[in-house]
């Protein structure tokens, strides 16, 4: 199974070709390298991935590394994070407020809506806990309302 690895604090002006040069002696190891570029300027955003074999491997180039100097920049290496725990860090809790507003040519969540959805059908129903409270404010409001 391959492992992605996070290569941070890289120099701006660096460049792809560089970035692989690094990994000459690890090519039989390895399955990709990837700097991530700006797509306005195509500069270095300061990061990158590598993809190891296997996760020997990986561990072995975090330890190779991390602390390693690029044109006087020293770098950090770690294991990146599984892109499924990103997306669903990202999906709203019950708790935050569901976002209003989509971006102009986007779906809304559906998460977002069925917590809107959720919210509404809770408010109809009293809350279980309030329930004697709640009969007892009604006949309370029923009896001003009266004339006596």
């Amino acid at each position: 199974m391959s492992v992605r690895l996070y290569f941070g604090n890289l120099p701006r002006d660096l460049e792809h070709e560089a970035f692989e040069a690094i990994f000459v002696e690890d090519t039989d190891n390895l399955v990709s390298v990837k700097l991530i570029a700006d797509r306005k300027t195509g500069k270095c955003r300061g990061f990158g991935f590598v993809t190891a074999k296997t996760d020997e491997i990986a561990d072995a180039l975090v330890e190779k590394y991390n602390g390693f100097s690029i044109q006087d920049t020293v770098i950090k290496v770690e294991k990146a994070m599984p892109r499924t725990e990103k997306e669903e860090s990202a999906e709203p809790s019950a708790n935050s407020a569901p976002n209003r507003r989509a971006k102009k040519g986007t779906r809304r969540d559906s998460a977002a809506t069925s917590v809107v959805s959720e919210t509404a059908s809770a408010a109809a129903a009293p809350d279980p806990r309030w329930a004697t409270d709640l009969a007892k404010l009604k006949e309370m409001l029923a009896a001003q309302a009266t004339p006596s």
